[in-house]
């Protein structure tokens, strides 16, 4: 095994470089493009996707690296970053600031470390397996809530959930918790790895999006599955992620998935 503390360091330092690019061209008047499928992407993206893989396989250049913008390089190795230069890319060219670069590490296809940083909430979450998680250097845990009635539950996509089946049975759960919010992005993970928040349900994410922010909250003492309970994969959809004391109450709640 890699040293973790240093492998996150770099990292770090790698998020705080996109952080500097994605300043540069907020609520400025870039061009946005339309990619085959059909998200936008800005040269925003783009410049910060390099600068992320010039400092990260510039340190570890044994490793390999899926990007959001320019694909997987090396990606059978034993070490591989996966990288979300700029995760929020809608919110980004509206001029709001619901923008993070998400950065995880895995090491024969399990996650060993993970940064998210929000350069417009001046956030940096942060947490490798060895560790705590930490949210701008100090260390973080999640809530004690458990019972669903006391919890504050937040929702993430919920224009996918609202077209699944099972949304009867999100609005049931709505109507029992304490409080609903809809923070969506990174922010809802955040606030869940800090004790802020008590539990997150969203829909339509992928590998890029969530895996340093499953591991942030794992590490903070929470757990992060698929809407089934499965372990997150990269082929999962769907999140359910807690402080842990409700997740299998929650999972319960939401047989019908």
């Amino acid at each position: 095994m890699i040293d973790l503390n240093r492998a996150l360091t770099v990292a770090e330092s790698a998020a705080s470089a996109a952080a500097d690019i994605l300043r540069t061209y907020y609520r400025s008047d870039v061009t946005v493009e339309t990619k085959a499928d059909r998200t936008p992407v800005t040269a925003a993206d783009r410049e910060a996707e390099v600068a992320i893989r010039d400092i990260l396989l510039g340190a570890f250049p044994e490793h390999g690296m899926v990007g959001e913008e320019f694909g997987a390089h090396a990606e059978q190795r034993d070490y591989v970053w996966w990288v979300d230069p700029l995760d929020g890319t809608k919110s980004f060219v509206r001029g709001y600031p619901f923008v993070s670069t998400q950065i995880a590490l895995t090491h024969r296809g399990e996650r060993v470390l993970g940064v998210s940083s929000a350069p417009f909430f001046d956030e940096m979450a942060a947490a490798h397996i060895d560790g705590a998680a930490s949210l701008n250097g100090n260390t973080i845990a999640v809530s004690d809530i458990d019972t669903i009635e006391q919890a504050t539950l937040s929702l993430g996509n919920v224009g996918t959930l609202g077209a699944s089946a099972a949304w009867h049975t999100i609005g049931r759960l709505a109507g029992e918790v304490h409080r609903l919010r809809g923070y969506g992005d990174f922010y809802h993970y955040h606030l869940l790895a800090a004790g802020r928040i008590d539990a997150v349900i969203e829909s339509d994410v992928n590998i890029l999006d969530v895996g340093a922010l499953a591991l942030i909250v794992e590490r903070s003492g929470g757990r992060f599955t698929d809407l089934r309970g499965d372990p997150l994969t990269a082929d999962s959809t769907t999140v359910l992620a807690t402080n842990g004391r409700l997740h299998r109450p929650l999972l319960r709640r939401l047989g019908a998935f």
